[in-house]
């Protein structure tokens, strides 16, 4: 894909954060690799979302030396580009601190596999990582960590947030639409008693069948 295009594409879904309540203010960002070259189209440091033009978007390279762009990268970038590096199969990842799934970041706690939603994308519980300090590549680190062996596309890092792994960026997105979704809908089940578990069979099964039957072939998950 052409880096004016992938520039375009990244904005774009930057909007999908705010409008599904994931993010305040500044906080949060999308990036996508371009399998082609390794390059990396990340979100400019603290720019408000509806500031954002795909022309403000900064290309880096594997190692988050800016390549293109007049703005400074997020200050995640160093953490995206060790996913990418570690975790080939992934070309897209998103940030954020939505409220419900950050709760659960903040008293460092895997939200449970007990809804039907969540074995079908998740395969399983979200898990909790461990904490890591914002700037370097300690929370890539942490977050690869998590991930490896592991079906789900996210992980909450402890007293910090979510991050979501994908394919393609949309499908990063839309993990992290689920993964506040999730979190919130159990979170909210904890107030009325103890939720009650799926079965490891039945979440194999949930799981298998939503990757293999469920939605369209050109599906972009």
């Amino acid at each position: 894909m052409k880096l004016a295009d992938l520039r375009e594409q990244v904005c774009a879904l930057h909007a999908e954060l705010p409008g599904s309540g994931l993010v305040a203010w500044t906080s949060g960002n999308v990036s996508a690799r371009d399998p082609e070259s390794g390059l990396v189209v990340v979100k400019p440091s603290g720019v408000k979302y509806r500031d954002l033009t795909p022309r403000s978007m900064v290309v880096v390279d594997a190692f988050g030396h800016v390549v293109k762009g007049k703005l400074n990268p997020s200050s995640d970038t160093l953490s995206h580009c060790r996913i990418y590096r570690d975790m080939p199969g992934v070309n897209g990842i998103v940030h954020t601190h939505s409220p419900y799934a950050t709760a659960w970041a903040a008293v460092g706690r895997e939200i449970p596999c007990v809804l039907t939603a969540m074995a079908d994308e998740f395969g399983g519980p979200i898990p909790c990582g461990g904490f890591a300090p914002i700037g370097s590549e300690e929370i890539g680190a942490e977050v690869v960590r998590v991930l490896e062996g592991h079906r789900s596309p996210a992980v909450i890092l402890q007293n910090h947030g979510v991050f979501t792994v994908g394919k393609t960026t949309e499908a990063a997105v839309k993990a992290a639409v689920m993964t506040e979704d999730v979190a919130r809908t159990v979170f909210l089940a904890r107030q009325l008693g103890e939720p009650l578990p799926l079965e490891p069979e039945m979440i194999n099964r949930l799981h298998r069948r939503y990757t293999t039957e469920y939605g369209q072939l050109e599906d972009l998950r």
